[in-house]
């Protein structure tokens, strides 16, 4: 059975989730299917109401891509409730290199990721460093308050 995934993630602001997620995962909007200059004009074509299509929706992506075509698309469906309690998963970015790679090194290797994601609008909660374990990590909160880590 041949099989795709696609994450889909609720958030208010659909536009500024693909800003951030695409700088955070270095993926790149989703362009609209050949043939269509938007993703309205595409919903459109497939008979979608307008009705169901909220001012906005379509002409901007809303969706992201992993530009070497590995890991899942990413579509930031708008929904009106914001978000009131914890994830109950989490994206960890792998940034630091391991266990095998020094702790000095990882620790720049983080802090850099999340300096760089803070600068594109997500929020430091807290760094773990733990020299027992060998962590080194970065609890963060994307613009809308979801939780990631940078490890």
């Amino acid at each position: 059975m041949e099989m795709t995934v696609q994450l889909t993630i609720d958030c208010s602001d659909p536009q500024r989730m693909v800003a951030f997620w695409a700088r955070a995962l270095g993926y790149v909007p989703e362009p609209a299917p050949d043939g269509y200059t938007t993703w309205r004009a595409y919903w459109e074509a497939l008979g979608v109401p307008a009705e169901e299509l909220p001012a906005g929706a379509g002409d901007v992506p809303e969706s992201i891509v992993d530009p070497a075509g590995r890991g899942p698309r990413v579509w930031f469906q708008q929904v009106p409730e914001p978000k009131t309690i914890k994830n109950r998963w989490h994206f960890d970015l792998k940034v630091g290199g391991g266990r095998d790679v020094p702790s000095d090194v990882r620790a720049r290797r983080v802090r850099a990721a999340a300096d760089r994601l803070v600068e594109a609008g997500a929020t430091m909660v807290q760094i773990r460093d733990d020299p027992g374990t060998g962590l080194y990590a970065a609890a963060m909160q994307d613009p809308e308050g979801n939780e990631f880590d940078i490890v």
